[in-house]
């Protein structure tokens, strides 16, 4: 969202009355910026057409590299650096290194997941939260739909937005 940039704003009362006015508006011609709901609301994100998302790719890769360098480490350290036999096993015995091996696996990826989805949901610490309408931290929805990416009319955007069931259309500057 770049500065100086006009958002219509519909604020729907309901959470079903917003999924069918989001399926209303987009069979239109709107695109829509974004929903802002107090709770998670079942199936918006189908209707807004959001793609699955690759976060588990993401956790597969982070816990492979966590398993790989737990492995590397504990080889390194009890076959070449420091060889130590433990319970009469081999230096380089795999057996004991199960434990330290699932846990630097679970901990990148945990770690690596959320720092995935700090850069993808664009959440930094120094960054200005993008609230349109206080309200939907308590009670209502909101629907944000960018002017500048729509080349449909204001004026018939609003009605289609106050047919779909918003209670109120604001009109916003970012």
């Amino acid at each position: 969202m770049t500065a100086g940039n006009k958002f219509l704003v519909g604020v729907f009362d309901d959470d079903d009355v917003l999924l069918k006015a989001v399926t209303k508006v987009r069979e239109s011609g709107i695109r829509i910026h974004e929903c802002y709901t107090p709770f998670p609301v079942h199936g918006l994100g189908d209707a807004l057409g959001y793609k699955r998302s690759k976060l588990p790719i993401a956790a597969f890769i982070f816990g492979m590299v966590g398993t790989s360098l737990a492995l590397l480490m504990q080889f390194y350290m009890m076959g070449i650096d420091w060889p130590m036999i433990i319970g009469g096993k081999d230096f380089t015995s795999i057996v004991p290194f199960f434990p330290v091996t699932f846990e630097l696996t679970v901990l990148l990826s945990a770690l690596g997941m959320v720092g995935t989805f700090m850069v993808i949901s664009d959440l930094r610490p120094y960054g200005k939260a993008k609230i349109f309408d206080l309200r939907a931290t308590d009670d209502k929805f909101i629907m944000a739909i960018d002017l500048a990416k729509n080349s449909i009319d204001t004026a018939e955007i609003k009605q289609t937005l106050v047919g779909a069931g918003a209670v109120e259309v604001n009109e916003k500057h970012s």
